[in-house]
């Protein structure tokens, strides 16, 4: 299939192409609860979930995406976080490896579902490596930024380093902070999300000092996010395309600051995927941009 239906260098170029999954809702609501339960989500709504998601994904076509939609997957509430489980370079996809124990497995789905889609895979993480693609996003067309954390570790960023240099790719390198410990989330993407070239929003607090310098070395500023709406995952903004997003509705400061400075903002309620810690972003796996 033609390399026009896929292939990712910037984390802000136009969204053409992108990969969602249906959350997982079934037909006993106890048994499916129980799952969400043992992915460590606060209990949700199965009901306004799907409806949510529902909204998101026709938000992300209003703005000129195709949306590819795969089926949920039984024992893995947190597949509905695509971002995550697989890496999608200018030639293809990662296949990566989960620390966290409740998302093993999910790699394997994504890949399969991607490969449908007409997306070949060019690599995938072996032995000791665990990573999350939430510790990685494009800081320019030749660039990943790759968050050394609990979830990823040294040996995912070697062979990243190693996957990445065929199609030209270099990486640069982030320690995040211990915060909260190895049982917590903290993900590169955590405290930070592009939206346009030269702008992100950003959670200081937490940011790695180096990341701050390698932002401010290229020329690009930040939004920063307040305490109260880092919680409600205010840095998880989506962008469709150079200066245009999608993030969750109760972040109203983030929003107005950005369209401060001239950022299209759209939004979306996301009161029953924040529980699960995931926003916009991990909700969505570009298969190809620009």
């Amino acid at each position: 299939m033609s390399s026009s239906v896929y292939g990712v260098s910037s984390s802000v170029a136009d969204l053409k192409r992108v990969a969602v999954r249906t959350p997982l809702i079934g037909d006993s609501s106890q048994s499916i609860l129980d799952q969400y339960e043992a992915a460590h989500w606060q209990t949700p709504d199965l009901a306004l979930l799907a409806e949510q998601h529902a909204a998101f994904v026709a938000t992300l076509s209003s703005l000129g995406c195709e949306v590819v939609e795969f089926a949920a997957v039984d024992g893995l509430p947190d597949a509905v976080f695509v971002y995550d489980p697989v890496f999608v370079a200018p030639s293809g996809s990662i296949s990566l490896t989960a620390a966290k124990p409740a998302r093993r497995g999910e790699a394997k789905h994504l890949i399969a579902d991607l490969e449908s889609a007409g997306v070949p895979t060019i690599g995938q993480l072996v032995g000791d490596a665990t990573a999350d693609a939430g510790d990685m996003f494009w800081l320019d067309e030749t660039t990943v930024a790759i968050g050394r954390s609990y979830r990823t570790n040294e040996e995912a960023v070697d062979q990243m380093r190693g996957i990445l240099a065929g199609d030209g790719v270099g990486v640069e390198v982030f320690d995040l902070p211990h915060d909260l410990g190895p049982e917590y989330c903290l993900h590169l993407m955590s405290v930070i999300s592009p939206v346009r070239e030269d702008l992100a929003v950003v959670y200081e607090k937490l940011a790695p000092v180096a990341l701050l310098r390698s932002l401010t070395r290229r020329g690009i500023e930040w939004v920063n996010v307040d305490d109260e709406e880092y919680i409600t995952l205010g840095t998880n903004i989506l962008a469709t395309s150079p200066g245009v997003v999608v993030m969750g509705e109760r972040n109203k400061r983030t929003a107005d600051a950005l369209r401060a400075k001239g950022i299209d903002v759209h939004t979306f309620a996301s009161s029953e995927s924040d529980k699960g810690e995931g926003g916009p972003t991990c909700m969505t796996r570009p298969i190809r941009r620009g």
